[in-house]
């Protein structure tokens, strides 16, 4: 795929969606840190659920450690892993509290040094809390750079590595939502909806899911069967056919 493929790829993006942003609701970094650390292996939609009655309670490093694991578990037992995910959350805000003031860091190797965060996580918070051009690559933007040809990749690591080495600077702030959101609405796992597809022409994908085309119409036309002919008139009894009876009369008439 070439430069100016994958410009207008993120142009049509764009045009589709002008302000792209997390689905995990979050009113300050923190919040949006406890929420990507809830994400795995969760959806966001759960994940709000969660946090819409955590939040109101403690939502801030110093309330979290207060909480302790026995009293944040209730909060998150829906989810995915939430005793391991409560661990992680009430050990990084004691974290925060103790190295950092209380606040997130707005370094890569600070926030990836906190239990439960790893690179894609430290991504997410420096792109959306903290406005970093940067592109965090989960499987929906796996999937969707290597199916696309947008930045194939073997792994999440190369792929973000191409993506933020290929993708236009104007585009790179917003290339991670925009993504993410294509391949969790559009470019899905088991049957991409490539009808609704915005970069449809410019996807390197060989097998789209198109519907099938409809059947063609019969080229040569039906054989019909010739009509039969129609069987001769059944003779009267006693009657002759004309030419029968002329030369009959002819007969006598010689013989006189």
């Amino acid at each position: 795929m070439n430069d100016a493929k994958r410009a207008l790829i993120f142009e049509r993006l764009a045009e589709a969606n002008p302000a792209p942003t997390t689905e995990l609701e979050h009113l300050t970094p923190f919040e949006l840190l406890v929420a990507v650390v809830l994400s795995a292996q969760s959806t966001d939609k759960g994940v709000n659920k969660a946090t819409a009655k955590l939040y109101p309670v403690a939502n801030t490093p110093a309330a979290i450690a207060k909480l302790g694991i026995e009293g944040l578990t209730p909060y998150i037992a829906s989810l995915g892993l939430f005793r391991n995910k409560a661990k992680a959350v009430v050990a990084l805000s004691e974290i925060l509290v103790r190295e950092h003031g209380g606040e997130v860091p707005r370094t890569r190797e600070a926030l990836e040094a906190l239990p439960g965060v790893g690179r894609k996580t430290a991504n997410v918070i420096l792109n959306t809390a903290f406005g970093e051009p940067v592109i965090a690559v989960d499987t929906h933007i796996f999937r969707v750079a290597n199916r696309t040809g947008l930045a194939p990749g073997k792994d999440v690591v190369a792929v973000e590595r191409k993506l933020e080495k290929t993708t236009p600077d104007a585009f790179k702030l917003n290339a991670h939502h925009w993504l993410i959101l294509h391949g969790r609405y559009v470019c899905i796992a088991r049957a991409p909806k490539c009808a609704e597809c915005p970069i449809l022409d410019l996807c390197e994908f060989r097998h789209k899911n198109l519907p099938s085309p409809p059947p063609r119409a019969a080229t040569t036309a039906r054989k019909v069967a010739p009509p039969r002919p129609l069987a001769p008139p059944a003779r009267a009894r006693g009657v002759q056919p004309m030419a029968k009876t002329a030369r009959a009369g002819a007969r006598r008439g010689r013989a006189r």
